[in-house]
């Protein structure tokens, strides 16, 4: 598949603020993640007719884009298989205030994605839009990993306990400016296999998944994935999406989500720390070592 990658903004801005420290007021550099604009598109149709639509327009930390608008794409159940993408092609396009990127995904001709649902596709065949058990057995109407056959997993207490320090030292902006998301993918034993960050949690997830696709990983059903926050619906639902069975959330799970993680038989941990955490589901078909439960 060919690929051209135009856009050229950094994560990272240097600003000069005032910091004010007792009784002094002093003047110092200091590092921002950056945030802006990228606009999703997708072109499709025959080789005769193509027609073009914009998706969705995020805000996001620049880096990665591609696999950001792949891995949204993925997610919201608009492509299915990367093998239904032909290309991709970054633009800069100058807007009044900042730096506005497009980022256009052109599809094998004569496929045509189902469109009609791009806005939150998933919770709009639910009768009452974002809630409870509608919006979850929509979910599952189009995961393609929902039929996959788990294996039986053992997971290491002391590993979990690795995670969340291992995954802050690869956590490069955010040791530059302390306000940006990760997520992180490990295997069983502990090692980190990629990393992705962003402002937007559900961006850097996207951006993870979307790498993942594009190097044929899916699904992630043997593998941990970190978050550096909180355990959103809309975390769960793309980890489920992408086959993921097992997350640690540094942070806490929403009601929502841990109803999610049940539907799908997904190990969900949250509040992971060096020597403690909350397990919110269990897996079926997994167990801890080191461990009386």
């Amino acid at each position: 598949m060919s690929e051209t990658n135009i856009l050229k903004n950094n994560p990272v801005q240097e600003i000069t603020v005032l910091k004010v420290k007792d009784n002094q007021i002093l003047s110092f550099t200091d590092e921002v993640s950056v945030e802006e604009p990228l606009e999703i598109r997708v072109s499709y149709g025959n080789a005769e007719k193509r027609e073009s639509k914009n998706i969705s327009v995020t805000m996001r930390t620049p880096g990665n884009d591609i696999e950001l608008a792949v891995g949204f794409l993925f997610t919201e159940g608009i492509i299915s298989d990367y093998k239904q993408i032909t290309g991709t092609n970054g633009v800069d396009v100058s807007c009044s205030r900042n730096q506005e990127n497009v980022v256009i995904v052109k599809l094998t001709d004569g496929f045509v994605p189902e469109l009609m649902k791009t806005e939150r596709n998933f919770y709009t065949t639910s009768s009452c839009g974002v809630c409870g058990k509608g919006s979850i057995q929509s979910i599952r109407t189009v995961s393609p990993f929902k039929n996959i056959d788990k294996e039986k997993v053992v997971l290491d207490i002391h590993i979990l306990y690795l995670l969340p320090e291992r995954l802050r030292s690869f956590q490069n902006n955010f040791s530059a400016t302390g306000g940006i998301h990760a997520s992180g993918l490990f295997n069983m034993n502990g090692y980190l296999l990629v990393l992705r960050e962003d402002v937007g949690r559900h961006n850097a997830l996207d951006k993870l998944i979307g790498y993942a696709l594009s190097v044929d990983l899916l699904p992630l059903d043997h593998k941990v994935l970190v978050l550096s926050g909180r355990a959103s619906f809309e975390l769960i639902q793309k980890a489920a999406m992408a086959g993921i069975s097992i997350v640690a959330a540094i942070g806490a799970p929403s009601s929502l989500a841990v109803d999610l993680a049940k539907e799908f038989d997904m190990t969900l941990i949250g509040f992971l720390k060096q020597n403690s955490f909350n397990i919110y589901n269990k897996s079926s078909q997994h167990t801890f070592d080191n461990a009386e439960l």
